[in-house]
């Protein structure tokens, strides 16, 4: 992402900043970004009635540049369209103050956004979106026979770049050399749509994963390509590793970057170290439960008695269209960081945040047991009589009510 003025905003202050989106990462980082309340600026088209001297009027569509005061956001992921309804805030001859209006931000367009106030989360995020270095540093590819999918990972989400299907005829006599034939294609295609989608240059893993010998026999291939010079991947041949994997389909990419054999490699991978952080709290949850909580309730009250090792929360909960719920967590995560914690915010665009957005969205690991979380939060969810949530520690919470089930305004933020 490219910024030209307001740029990096300060926390708590009001700020317009001017922006371009270079990639669909991108799109996706302002979706997180903009909110309710916020203003965006730029050109934009509008069909207009003009009506002539002689009274008869036409309809055209005239080329604008709007600034409207944000109402809803929505992300369309399949196509890649960030879409903004607003009302028009700014005196323009051919749009009325108050007007509705809907832009469709693209690619490779500057726009002008601006917030009242910028909080921590916000600035975090605009800052990596902005770092040239933010991009793409592992790489994955899940097979089985005949089936493919070339995917690359970011802090921010999983993209699948290709799918690579083939049918493979089963061994049966007389068949063998059909088989063989369609397996070199298969590979073929894997091997091309790889040097297609994946910069080489910049990626410090790729992961190649199947059941059985279905990966051992595509590196065979591969490294056949590289010593008769076919393909230019002789210096990135340390950067592949194979994995074992149930299937070769997307979903089992988190199980893949739980595995030991990759620890060492990608220690450094942002994507990897909230995989983990997510299998550690599974793995505390079973053998000591009352260090590992989810749920919002219980969460905040493990955080006021400054009892969080490590948060885990979804950048889903950052979008709550609700102002107060949206600063609660945003408070949260600068409390927990304040107490020497860290914090681990999960993209509902890898396998581990929609793991963690059907856990509620928030979980912790805690430095001490707190036991008694279960029996507080028992105990204020008796007294809100109309209260709709379950209430345990580790009670689901419902995104859009989570104001009424426990999560106030502190009054001393």
């Amino acid at each position: 992402m490219k910024h030209r003025y307001g740029f990096p905003p300060k926390i708590g202050e009001p700020r317009e900043v001017k922006l371009c989106m270079e990639s669909i990462e991108d799109l996706w980082h302002m979706y997180n970004i903009i909110a309710p309340g916020d203003t965006i600026k730029c050109k934009t088209s509008r069909k207009v009635v003009q009506q002539s001297d002689t009274g008869s009027s036409k309809t055209q569509r005239i080329t604008m540049t709007l600034t409207l005061c944000v109402i809803t956001v929505t992300y369309d992921f399949d196509v890649g369209e960030l879409a903004i309804k607003g009302k028009n805030v700014e005196k323009n001859e051919h749009v009325r103050l108050g007007a509705h209006h809907k832009i469709d931000l693209k690619l490779n367009e500057f726009f002008t956004l601006g917030k009242q106030e910028w909080d921590s989360i916000s600035v975090e995020r605009i800052l990596d979106a902005c770092d040239p270095d933010s991009t793409a540093e592992l790489a994955a590819v899940t097979m089985q026979d005949g089936l493919a999918y070339v995917c690359l990972i970011t802090p921010s989400m999983t993209l699948t770049k290709q799918k690579v299907e083939i049918n493979i005829p089963r061994k049966t006599p007389g068949m063998t050399s059909a088989k063989e034939k369609a397996i070199l294609k298969f590979h073929e295609q894997v091997l091309q749509a790889m040097l297609t989608h994946l910069n080489f240059s910049v990626l410090k893993c790729v992961i190649i994963a199947s059941p059985g010998f279905v990966k051992d026999d595509f590196m065979k291939y591969v490294n056949a390509q590289i010593q008769a010079d076919k393909v230019p991947l002789n210096e990135h041949k340390s950067k592949f590793v194979l994995v074992h994997s149930d299937s070769g389909y997307k979903h089992s990419l988190n199980e893949l970057l739980t595995d030991e054999s990759l620890v060492n490699k990608l220690s450094d991978v942002k994507a990897l170290k909230e995989v983990r952080a997510l299998d550690s709290f599974k793995k505390l949850m079973f053998n000591s439960p009352d260090r590992a909580i989810y749920g919002p309730k219980a969460v905040m009250k493990a955080s006021e008695a400054q009892a969080i090792e490590e948060l885990l929360i979804t950048d889903t909960l950052f979008r709550s269209r609700n102002f107060v719920v949206r600063k609660q967590f945003v408070q949260l995560v600068e409390d927990v960081r304040d107490c020497g914690g860290e914090v681990r915010i999960l993209s509902s665009l890898h396998e581990s945040g929609q793991y963690l957005d059907r856990l509620t969205g928030i979980a912790a690991l805690l430095r001490f047991p707190m036991p008694e979380l279960d029996m507080m939060c028992e105990s204020e969810d008796e007294e809100d009589d109309n209260d709709g949530a379950g209430g345990g520690a580790n009670g689901d919470v419902s995104d859009d009510d989570m104001e009424n089930n426990g999560i106030e305004a502190n009054p001393n933020h």
